[in-house]
């Protein structure tokens, strides 16, 4: 009996410990962003004769360990904060299941593997690495009670992994790594303002005022639909490289697959302009999931294009 007591004792320790890991790194974020920095790499190798497992498998390793990091620290920063709203209350440091000295150790080790790991790839893959999550935890998470433009400097560490897989994969910021930053910068805006719409009552209790004019108007809607604009022609930039005297590049997109981008645009951009005609959560919360959505189809559609034309 007391050692079907000591077993079940057990399994739950671990079942927990492996909860509040996924919490404490916000594991469902972590993959997604490791997806982007994957996408990245897929598109910075010349052909798939280069294509290594090993830096693969570091670029997640170390990835997950960055933003898992970067998490674990926020979650520290604000971890009165994350106890008045309903979306985070159960984190482990806010309902009490993990100390702060504990989640600082975790997010300090997880911060050196990730880094050594990065680092292994190559050196300009851990400086950016380093300096993602320098933003993201001592620039981005103390300006988010100070003002809406901290929406601004987050998407800087946000547009960074799907630039960092590339310069994985050829050791250099480039033209085409800085495209890559560049639609994945647009995108956040669109994307956390809609999560900031359809969470603005949570959002307040703890002081955060995450859209651009502080408030669910019209204001806020159009400039979603600009950015969006914004986003679409960003994202069409690899199709006019040869056009503009950039030959060869390892970055670029046929005239089908721009097509098909164009058109996951104008599906977002649709979904932003619903917001502004209803200005409700529904459609906020709407654009959110189709963001999601068009960023994952159209990382897949550029590396579809590299490898099947």
């Amino acid at each position: 009996m007391k050692q079907v007591l000591n077993a079940t004792h057990n399994s739950f320790t671990f079942q927990s410990l492996y909860f509040d890991f996924k919490q404490i790194t916000k594991a469902g974020l972590s993959i997604s962003v490791v997806f982007s920095s994957i996408a990245g790499y897929f598109l910075g190798i010349l052909d798939i004769s280069t294509f290594s497992w090993t830096t693969l498998i570091m670029l997640s390793i170390g990835g997950y360990c960055m933003v898992g990091a970067s998490n674990a620290f926020n979650q520290i920063i604000e971890k009165e904060l994350d106890g008045l709203m309903e979306r985070t209350k159960n984190r482990p440091i806010a309902a009490g299941r993990m100390t702060v000295n504990t989640a600082f150790i975790l997010a300090s080790v997880l911060t050196l593997i990730g880094l050594i790991i990065l680092y292994l790839i190559n050196p300009k893959t851990a400086m950016f690495g380093a300096i993602s999550i320098f933003l993201y935890t001592s620039v981005y998470t103390p300006l988010k009670t100070l003002t809406p433009l901290s929406v601004f400097v987050g998407a800087i560490p946000g547009a960074i992994p799907f630039m960092l897989g590339w310069v994985a994969a050829t050791d250099d910021f480039s033209l085409e790594a800085g495209t890559l930053f560049l639609i994945q910068f647009f995108w956040q805006f669109p994307h956390f303002w809609a999560i900031g719409w359809f969470l603005y009552d949570d959002y307040k209790k703890a002081g955060f005022f995450m859209l651009p004019t502080g408030e669910k108007d019209k204001g806020t809607a159009l400039q979603i639909i600009l950015y969006t604009i914004w986003l679409i022609i960003a994202s069409l930039l690899p199709a006019i490289f040869p056009y503009i005297g950039i030959v060869g590049s390892r970055l670029y997109l046929s005239p089908v697959s721009a097509i098909v981008v164009f058109l996951l645009g104008i599906w977002m951009l649709y979904a932003g302009f619903e917001l502004y005609k209803k200005r409700d959560s529904k459609a906020a919360r709407k654009l959110m999931l189709i963001s999601v959505s068009y960023i994952t189809l159209l990382q897949l559609v550029y590396i579809a294009d590299k490898f099947l034309r």
